[in-house]
């Protein structure tokens, strides 16, 4: 089998934010057993901002984004260096690769990180990825790192994706303030995955959380990936995920399968504003696959430009798709409602072309 693992700050930093160097041994250790038993692995490791921080002695995590880069630079070349020593006693290798969310979005790009660590595979190598927080041109955005595992394990055509944490999975609510809490140990492919909703917050030391996760786990999902969210802490738990022996909460990969480029308009674009449509604009998109056109437009929320990505929501404000946009948010409010014969000379025909459509519910 191939394996996607992504292990979270919070499971590999201690309060202060210093590598605790025997968390990562555990894993390291769980990740040689899997390679012991014939699965390929590839990692996911978040900790460099937060090993930056600890490394240049800050008392709190920068706000500022140039001193955010340039922490995370200190610390990734550190839990680089613990993570080649704890797998060199294992006869492993490793080998770091940094990427942007974009990667994964630039069909070149996608083709070529896809090779890469293809081919790092082939040598038997272990591929530690992180976000390439240093020279990102936007902000390190809540949660990337679980949506690049997502990205990776699509990609790479992953079996199984497990999500290690600092909880057992996923909750009915959060178990750190009800005790009432229940485990959710299984979600079925059928099951409306988009309904779930989490909390932002995790540790602090990271930038995810659960909310996060439960993105990464629709993305996985929705490319026929097994995905996993388990506690990093548990003994076992890496080839127990990947066994299915029941730990955690796991997420059954779907029948549908999106291409990467629909995979982030779904869940990991950030969207910039919204499009209500009417019931004719919403019976079209939901069952014959069709563009959006502006007759079908009632309203326009937000300010957003062309290529931005949007909710689509119907009249009474249930979010039914996303998309890109090819107009922006004041050209579309001129012309909302119009038939396209009567729009003006010069203006798209198409608010948002079906290939950049994605239907998330009928």
């Amino acid at each position: 089998m191939r394996v996607v693992a992504k292990i979270g700050t919070s499971s590999i930093t201690d309060d202060q934010g210093a590598i605790e160097r025997s968390s990562i041994a555990k894993v390291t250790s769980e990740v040689a057993e899997l390679r012991r038993r014939g699965h390929e692995v590839l990692l996911v490791s978040s900790g460099a901002v937060a090993a930056g921080v600890a490394e240049l002695g800050f008392s709190a995590r920068p706000a500022d984004m140039r001193t955010l880069q340039a922490v995370s630079a200190v610390g990734q070349s550190r839990i680089m260096r613990v993570w080649n020593d704890e797998l060199a006693v294992f006869d492993l290798i490793g080998a770091q690769v940094l990427v942007d969310p974009h990667d994964f979005v630039d069909r070149t790009q996608y083709l070529h990180a896809r090779q890469t660590l293809g081919r790092l595979l082939e040598l038997g190598c272990v591929p530690i990825i992180n976000e390439n927080d240093a020279i990102a041109n936007d902000e390190l955005r809540y949660g990337d790192n679980d949506r690049i595992a997502a990205l990776v394990a699509h990609s790479m055509k992953a079996d199984v994706m497990v999500l290690l944490t600092d909880l057992d999975g996923l909750f009915t609510s959060d178990p750190r303030l009800n005790t009432g809490a229940e485990l959710v140990s299984h979600v079925s492919a059928d099951d409306p995955l988009l309904s779930i909703r989490a909390d932002a917050g995790g540790s602090g030391r990271g930038s995810g959380g659960m909310a996060s996760k439960l993105s990464a786990a629709r993305i996985a999902s929705w490319s026929g990936v097994r995905t996993v969210i388990a506690r990093a802490s548990l003994d076992g738990v890496l080839p127990e995920a990947v066994d299915g022996s029941g730990v955690g909460t796991t997420f059954a990969g779907h029948d549908r399968r999106l291409p990467a480029r629909k995979l982030w308009i779904a869940f990991a674009a950030e969207v910039r504003g919204a499009i209500v449509v009417d019931d004719g604009a919403r019976h079209a998109l939901t069952t014959r696959s069709t563009s959006l056109l502006p007759a079908g437009v009632r309203e326009v929320v937000g300010s957003f430009g062309e290529g931005d990505t949007v909710e689509v929501r119907s009249t009474n404000g249930v979010v039914f798709a996303r998309g890109m946009v090819y107009v922006t948010a004041g050209a579309l409010r001129s012309v909302a409602g119009m038939q396209t014969r009567d729009l003006p000379d010069g203006m798209v025909h198409e608010v948002i072309h079906r290939d950049d459509l994605v239907v998330l519910s009928s």
